[in-house]
């Protein structure tokens, strides 16, 4: 069984055919799902999912585009973790590549995050992108005040960032990209990652993997990628499985190991 570790079921584009959607990924052999936060004011939306379905859990976080828009403090994040649904604090982080937001106000959300995950114990699922300097130089500032968990999600960044990462006890979670043709240069750098630090994931609605490039992604697409991964780093597709099963649940150490009813 597979873990879609990152995907957003709260979003419209699911919601007309949820049911069918958490279907076919038990049927694909998706046994759990984790719904990602990308605003606060869209927060009960995104818990409200995951108290729908067993089988999926959430966070709580504004991704870095909507740094400026929403702003929040430890305290507030700290309080919504309490649910016994909301496994994780973010998506937060960098983006540099499309700048929604000013930097200074993403590097001081991307601490906020941090220094909740660090109260609470729950790990902070950093988005960065295009960002991999100030990236690092936040994980390396926020670390020195003290330890706190994580991974980097959806990752296509360079190979120093991801060993530094992984230095810093991070996980590293991959998408569809990793299937895509002009991705050589990031199957490069997977290739080199320890298999107890990886994860699967879909961004889904995004980054449908081949062969669904270009369509709506969705849970049960992780199939793919988790092919795609297994290849890249010479294990067997169960192996893969069973191998980022038990790192998801060991990041993510709030989500009980069970198995559960979709």
């Amino acid at each position: 069984m597979l873990i879609d570790s990152h995907c957003h079921l709260d979003f419209p584009d699911f919601q007309p055919d949820l049911d069918d959607i958490l279907a076919r990924a038990r049927d694909a052999g998706v046994a759990k799902m984790l719904t990602i936060s990308t605003r606060l004011s869209t927060f009960d939306r995104v818990l409200a999912v995951a108290e729908r379905y067993d089988n999926v859990y959430c966070t709580v976080g504004i991704h870095p585009h909507e740094a400026e828009s929403e702003s929040t403090d430890v305290a507030n994040l700290v309080e919504r973790t309490k649910h016994p649904k909301v496994v994780g604090i973010g998506e937060t982080g960098l983006d540099y590549f499309y700048d929604k937001s000013p930097r200074r106000a993403q590097r001081a959300n991307f601490r906020t995050h941090i220094a909740a995950a660090r109260e609470t114990g729950l790990p902070v699922i950093v988005h960065t992108r295009d960002a991999d300097s100030d990236t690092a130089i936040v994980l390396a500032a926020e670390m020195s005040m003290g330890g706190f968990t994580g991974l980097l999600h959806c990752f296509s960044s360079g190979r120093q960032l991801a060993e530094r990462a992984l230095k810093n006890g991070f996980y590293i979670s991959l998408s569809g990209i990793i299937t895509f043709n002009k991705s050589d240069e990031l199957r490069a750098i997977v290739a080199d990652l320890p298999l107890d630090r990886v994860l699967v994931e879909t961004d889904a609605p995004y980054l449908a993997p081949i062969p669904h490039r270009g369509k709506r992604n969705e849970p049960s697409f992780v199939t793919h990628t988790a092919g795609k991964l297994a290849e890249v780093l010479k294990v067997t597709p169960e192996a893969l499985a069973e191998a980022t099963n038990e790192n998801f649940h060991r990041l993510f150490a709030k989500v009980p190991h069970g198995k559960v009813s979709p």
